[in-house]
Order: C-alpha cells, then sequence, then structure tokens
C-alpha cells in the first residue's frame, strides 16, 4: 500500500470570473523511501496539489471538492483542523517555495524549529532548543549553537532554506513535501540544497515529493516523475521511463527545454521552448488541455479528455497518439 495515495483529487478556487479549476481529478501515490518529482509549467496545479494534502489551501475562496487523500489508507479530507493539526510536521513535514516569507522575521530560528518540537513532542524549552541546534547541525549550518539564537534575516537565502529544512524534519516526518525548494537561489546553492535533501532522505529514510519546473532537477534526484499540465496528470512513469521514451509532446517539449552542457555555442543553437500559455483554467477548452499548443492535435483531441492509460512498464500517458512523436 501507498504511504500516500491521492485519487481524483479537484481543488477550485472562487473568483469574480467564476471557479478556477486549480487541481481537476489528479491521481498520485507516494511509496516509502520514494522520491516522486511533481513538475509542469507554473499554473499547472503542482503547488495546490501538495497544499491540498495538507489542507493548507486557503478556504475560501479554495475548496476541495472532490476526492480522496489517503494517507496510510486513512482519508485526510474530511478530517477536522484539530487532527490534521496534529499530522502536520509529525507525520508529513513541507519545506515552502520562499523561506524570507515562510519564516517569521521577528522569531529566532531556534524558536521556530522549537515550536513544531514543543507542539508534537512535548519538549521543555530548554531541551526543544538544544534539539533545534542539532538539526541546524544536521542541515550543516556553521555554528548551530549559537546560530539558533540568530534571526532569519542574518541568514543568506540558501542557510534559510537548510532552516526550513531542519524545521520540516524536526519531528522525524514520513514524508517531506518540498515546494519549489531551490527557486531564488544561485546554480550552486541549488545543488547543494538537492544534494542534502538526498542525503537527509537517506539517513532518515523518509519519502520525498518534490516540486519543481525544472526536468533537470527531476532527472538528478528523482526515482518516479508526475507530469502535470492545467491541473491535471498527464503523464507519469520511472525516471529513467519517462527521460528515455516521453511520449506526451508536453513533456517532450520540458525535456527538450533543458540547457544542454554538450551543446555547439558557436553554431548558435537556441533552447527549445513551448509554444503558447497555459489555457484558462476558470473554463478549461474541451478534451485534451494542451491540444491548443500541440504539433500532433487532430480533430479528436478536442472531443474528450484522454484517460492515462498504460505504455510502459509503470509507464502511463494521457494522450491519443498510438506511439510516441519522434
Amino acid at each position: 500500500m501507498a504511504l500516500l495515495e491521492i485519487r481524483g483529487l479537484k481543488t477550485h478556487f472562487k473568483t469574480d470570473d467564476g471557479w478556477v479549476h486549480a487541481v481537476d481529478g489528479v491521481d498520485l501515490s507516494v511509496n516509502s523511501g520514494e522520491t516522486v518529482c511533481l513538475v509542469g509549467e507554473s499554473g499547472s496545479g503542482k503547488s495546490v496539489t501538495a497544499m491540498s494534502v495538507l489542507k493548507l489551501v486557503p478556504m475560501p475562496p479554495g475548496r476541495i471538492v472532490a476526492g480522496q487523500v489517503l494517507w496510510d489508507g486513512r482519508d485526510l479530507v474530511p478530517l477536522p483542523p484539530a487532527e490534521m493539526q496534529k499530522l502536520r510536521g509529525r507525520e508529513i513535514g513541507v519545506v515552502f517555495q520562499e523561506p524570507m516569507t515562510a519564516l517569521n522575521p521577528v522569531y529566532t530560528v531556534g524558536e521556530q524549529i522549537c515550536e513544531g518540537l514543543r507542539l508534537h513532542e512535548g519538549l521543555s524549552r530548554a531541551a526543544a532548543m538544544e534539539r533545534a541546534a542539532e538539526l541546524l547541525a544536521l542541515v550543516h549550518i556553521p555554528q548551530p549553537s549559537r546560530r539558533v539564537h540568530d534571526y532569519p534575516h542574518q541568514f543568506s537565502g540558501g542557510m534559510r532554506q537548510r532552516v526550513m529544512i531542519a524545521m520540516a524534519l524536526a519531528c522525524k516526518p514520513r514524508l517531506l513535501i518540498a515546494d519549489e525548494p531551490t527557486t531564488a537561489l544561485d546554480v550552486t546553492i541549488q545543488a547543494q540544497i538537492l544534494d542534502l535533501l538526498d542525503e537527509l532522505k537517506q539517513r532518515l529514510g523518509m519519502a520525498v515529493l518534490l516540486i519543481t519546473h525544472a526536468m533537470g532537477v527531476v532527472a538528478e534526484v528523482a526515482q518516479r516523475v508526475v507530469v502535470m499540465y492545467a491541473g491535471q496528470v498527464i503523464e507519469e512513469g520511472s525516471v529513467d521511463e519517462v527521460f528515455e521514451r516521453p511520449w506526451h509532446p508536453y513533456t517532450q517539449g520540458l525535456i527538450r527545454s533543458i540547457p544542454r552542457i554538450d551543446a555547439d555555442a558557436s553554431r548558435g543553437s537556441r533552447l527549445v521552448s513551448i509554444p503558447g500559455t497555459v489555457p484558462s483554467l476558470v473554463e478549461p477548452p474541451p478534451g485534451c488541455r494542451f491540444a491548443p499548443r500541440c504539433a500532433y492535435a487532430r480533430d479528436a483531441c478536442t472531443q474528450a479528455t484522454p484517460a492515462l492509460r498504460q505504455v510502459g512498464p509503470g509507464h502511463r500517458v494521457a494522450c491519443i497518439l498510438e506511439e510516441a512523436p519522434q
């Protein structure tokens, strides 16, 4: 049985223009000890899917209108706030996208790490602060016993992200949700954060759901990849299978957009881009939502939404093409 299983999840937002179908029938699973990457452009529904798992979507204007979020077989959707609070941080940790806005500027980082420890594990303030210093050491922050008394603005962007990871791991969760953990960091620090997540995953034996828009990140850290587009899953499979035989034209476009170090810059080669934009999710177009941007689209693509079907070992795709386009 999967550690986390999402079935038919639909999360909508009420706006002046109508209901935005941000997540529209998502199926997804994460097994114990596995790293799954949820990938797609901005606006594809990745972060809303993750926040729906922990019921952190603001309600209103958001609302989970259908589906199940099964944690060890227990559906989290109907749980009251008090029950969800017991689960957040203790069983499922989360690293938010922007640490400077996620961390409270008026409290030291040690106090913020201590909050979860005191809530979920009942530690005294002194014991929690000692544990906070150990967690900062775990994420390779120098002089942890001194730095627990510093405020967020006294840390660099990469160090703040390490603090966020320390907070998320404080109670040794079985699943870590990392929402774009390398956003706004330079490439060297990005690599350090990804290496740190992989190191901690191996050391603590936890599962990771990593949200990203960068296929290069997927290739480096994940065992399985789930590709989202316009609120729906359009392809999923093992990283090896999806990278060796990408089926959906959208997935192919994402992979081709990865900068290649072996490309001949002297010939003026340019990065491949996907034409067009993500459609409005207030009134999504009928059929395949990628059809208006797809070079292989045909009349059948706009008539019915293609269901996910098996095209290889553990490899599913929502596309009517009988063979992967070359």
